[in-house]
């Protein structure tokens, strides 16, 4: 059998042929790929998505993902570059090829993601002119034919502002990037691949360096955009605060209203973007921040705990095993040390919660109705936690389902325990309570964490450093 791309066009335009067992299997990668591809407009399927962090992969096998429960994932991350456009280093090629294997398997959409806080460092250099975003273009569509990808994340942070404190910039950032995307779209090979982009709560900056009123043009050359609703606080942040607020707008404090769900929703739709096209970000991690008890617990040991405390900066709590004391140096050239990220499995090895998702006893938690997120704190330790668990997560699917989004994106694959986390969004999304394949057999498994504990159980003393 000749299979022509003709033959193919045309067997994508015929309703209710199975392609993929229409042809023979090293063609039923492109014959999947047209089906899915017929406009970007009109593909609304949900999603259910999670990227995929290569740095974790000892500790997070690809046999171990649940693939069944979910219709996308995006390897992370390969990084820009001024030479290459696009980088992956050796350790990439090997794990890519096999990443894009296991997804293809379990019929999930293989994405790889360009870009990340430590990779964006030159997106605004290779799509600052035309020949620039032509070597680009050749360069996606290049790998995405060596790897047989689905399509691509782009992941600029931020366009036209600055994230990590080194990223090239350039007032034309936003418009540049649509450029490039258009380019990529008229391309013959561009036009089949599944594109799509992460970015922060507000839309990306206009030339005046504004989050930008109109993005209508992203409409028609981008699947779906994530909102990556996470870090909305941290150890940047006056106080600690919600890691990954579903709502501010109920704050009793304006100063405490510093992003959300609800209000980047609303700021992307605002600047074109149609709500079937917002995918939301929702994080399976929180962040830790060292809090003394009097801030933590203003009404005693048995009072409520308080959402919004006063933190030592000066003490970042160890986060889990995930996390290091080492200090490196980051691609600007400036040391990093300890990020006091926990994981939720991580939050179950360090003793803040039970193999169940509850706070373990002796353990402070509070649900803030506003945010919608819950706060843990070990009072012995002195650790602080906001972080998502299964209430907040079907407080987000709700949401997701209520409001119209596509769907939800979760960071990362790896930061779940035994699919607590993503069980419960599904299900308030309206997915099926048990992912299956077509066949309707059962694929993947559950994450369990790495072997090693975390550090919930490590105390400090009871003096604040100023």
């Amino acid at each position: 059998m000749i299979l022509t791309t003709a033959t193919l066009k045309l067997a994508a335009l015929l309703a209710g042929v199975p392609l993929a067992s229409a042809f023979p299997s090293h063609h039923r990668h492109l014959a999947s790929q047209l089906r899915r591809r017929a406009s970007v407009s009109n593909s609304t399927a949900p999603v259910a998505a999670s990227w995929y962090a290569n740095w974790h992969a000892d500790d997070v096998p690809l046999a171990n993902i649940s693939w069944s429960k979910y219709t996308h994932m995006t390897y992370a991350f390969a990084v820009t570059s001024v030479t290459e456009y696009v980088s992956l280093t050796d350790d990439d090629k090997t794990l890519l090829t096999d990443f894009v294997k296991n997804a293809h398997e379990n019929n999930v959409t293989a994405l790889l993601s360009i870009g990340g806080w430590g990779g964006s460092t030159n997106y605004s250099t290779i799509v600052d002119s035309a020949t620039h975003r032509t070597e680009f273009v050749k360069t996606v569509t290049g790998i995405a034919a060596n790897y047989s990808l689905d399509g691509f994340d782009f992941d600029w942070e931020y366009p036209n502002g600055q994230g990590i404190g080194c990223n090239d910039l350039n007032p034309n950032d936003t418009a540049n990037f649509l450029s490039f995307l258009q380019e990529l779209r008229a391309d013959p090979a561009g036009s089949q691949l599944f594109l799509t982009a992460a970015a922060a709560v507000t839309p990306w900056n206009d030339a005046d360096g504004n989050p930008s009123t109109n993005l209508t043009g992203f409409s028609g050359v981008l699947d779906y955009i994530a909102i990556m609703n996470y870090d909305v606080w941290g150890s940047f942040s006056p106080t600690a605060g919600p890691n990954a607020p579903l709502n501010d707008s109920c704050v009793a404090d304006s100063s405490q209203a510093a992003g959300s769900a609800v209000s980047a929703v609303k700021a992307w739709n605002d600047a074109g973007i149609p709500l079937n096209q917002l995918v939301l970000g929702v994080p399976a991690y929180g962040h830790s921040y060292s809090v003394q008890s009097a801030d933590a617990l203003p009404k005693g040991l048995s009072g409520e705990l308080e959402p919004f405390p006063s933190f030592a900066k000066a003490k970042q709590p160890l986060g889990d095993s995930w996390d290091s004391s080492e200090v490196y140096t980051d691609v600007c050239g400036n040391p990093q040390g300890q990020e006091g990220v926990f994981d939720f499995w991580g939050l179950i090895q360090g003793g803040f919660l039970n193999e169940n998702g509850t706070a373990q006893a002796g353990i402070a938690r509070v649900y803030d109705e506003c945010s919608q997120t819950p706060f843990v704190y070990n009072s012995t330790s002195k650790v602080f936690v906001s972080y998502d668990d299964a209430q907040s997560f079907a407080a987000k699917g709700a949401f997701i389902n209520s409001t119209g989004l596509r769907g939800f994106a979760m960071w990362e694959a790896g930061g779940d325990y035994k699919d607590i986390l993503l069980d419960s969004i599904r299900s308030a999304v309206g997915f099926p309570a048990n992912g299956t394949d077509s066949d309707g057999s059962s694929l993947g498994g559950s994450l369990t964490p790495p072997p090693a504990e975390g550090s919930g159980d490590d105390t400090e003393d009871d003096t604040d450093d100023c």
